[in-house]
């Protein structure tokens, strides 16, 4: 594989510490709040090394109610809220979000029965890990791209075997800036995975994640995951922050005809991420065999629910 097909299979983000919060812009949680989480955090790792335990062996539904638990807890304890706007299909469908910070993944998992595809490195990440494979996580490894087309075909088996399947086709994470210029160049839903939507005549469900501060009522950078940031460093950033707020929209389903394009796919569920508004709407848009333009994506209204899962 030459030069320029292997950057477009492992992006790099343009994204580094300069698109973090300047000291001061984000507000700060006390001291002995900091504590709590740290301890509550702690205690659901440990929860989840006994979940890892549990879940081969539990059915398929409490297996995804237990996971979709322990998500849901986790982000409580880490002192984020997570707020769920529209309704996800019945139906199992390929998932694709933009990617800001690890806290993504476990906003997924904590509002939809889903298989994750996440990079290789996930695997080793303590409990994390552990949990991610027990619940069936595909592992990338994007340094050996021939393995692509495999993955794909894993991805279209569990689709047709009605599992739905979350990616991040961004390929990495960005600091969801819109406004960073030097953040944009490479950055793009990469098309290869909405084949196996394409192969198992399954639904794309397009998701915006984003992060704001209740504080100040604005979006932040503060949870993103970027560039030589560390985990540790991440993860101490998030449980500082003052009442942050993790939103899940789930935009208008995209309907593939059988010989659709995965490009044009891959470009119209990118659009329905960047223009979803703050609800999720009804009419699902149907993507046509081989548009000469991305399909219209409509933005969603405010009939649907909101749902805060702060619990």
């Amino acid at each position: 594989m030459n030069s320029a097909a292997y950057d477009l299979w492992r992006p790099t983000s343009g994204c580094d510490d300069d698109c973090l919060p300047a000291a001061g812009a984000v507000p700060t949680a006390s001291v002995s709040r900091r504590v709590l989480r740290s301890v509550a955090a702690l205690g659901m790792l440990l929860a989840g090394v006994g979940l890892v335990v549990l879940l081969p062996v539990l059915p398929t539904q409490e297996r995804q109610a237990a996971v979709r638990g322990w998500a849901r807890a986790t982000i409580r304890a880490f002192g984020v809220r997570l707020v769920l706007r529209g309704r996800l299909p019945r139906r199992r469908a390929l998932l694709v979000a933009n990617h800001v910070s690890w806290l993504d993944i476990l906003a997924v998992l904590a509002v939809a029965p889903t298989r994750m595809v996440a990079k290789r490195e996930i695997r080793s990440w303590p409990v994390v890990g552990l949990l991610a494979a027990a619940a069936g996580t595909v592992f990338v490894d994007r340094a050996r791209p021939r393995e692509l087309p495999g993955t794909v075909r894993r991805l279209a088996d569990a689709l047709r075997a009605g599992r739905s399947v979350t990616v991040f086709p961004e390929g990495t994470t960005w600091c969801a800036d819109t406004d960073a210029d030097d953040c944009r160049p490479g950055r793009g839903f990469r098309p290869a995975m909405f084949q196996a939507a394409i192969d198992a005549g399954s639904p794309v469900v397009p998701l915006r994640i984003s992060y704001r501060c209740r504080a100040t009522g604005t979006t932040t950078t503060v949870a993103a995951f970027l560039g030589a940031d560390t985990l540790l460093r991440s993860v101490v950033r998030v449980m500082a922050a003052r009442e942050l707020v993790v939103s899940v929209t789930i935009a208008s389903a995209l309907h593939p005809a059988r010989d659709a394009d995965r490009r044009l796919l891959a470009r119209a569920a990118e659009s329905a991420v960047h223009l979803v508004s703050a609800a999720a709407g009804p009419p699902r848009a149907r993507l046509r065999p081989v548009p000469t333009a991305p399909p219209v994506v409509p933005v969603p209204t405010a009939a649907d629910r909101e749902l805060d899962l702060a619990a």
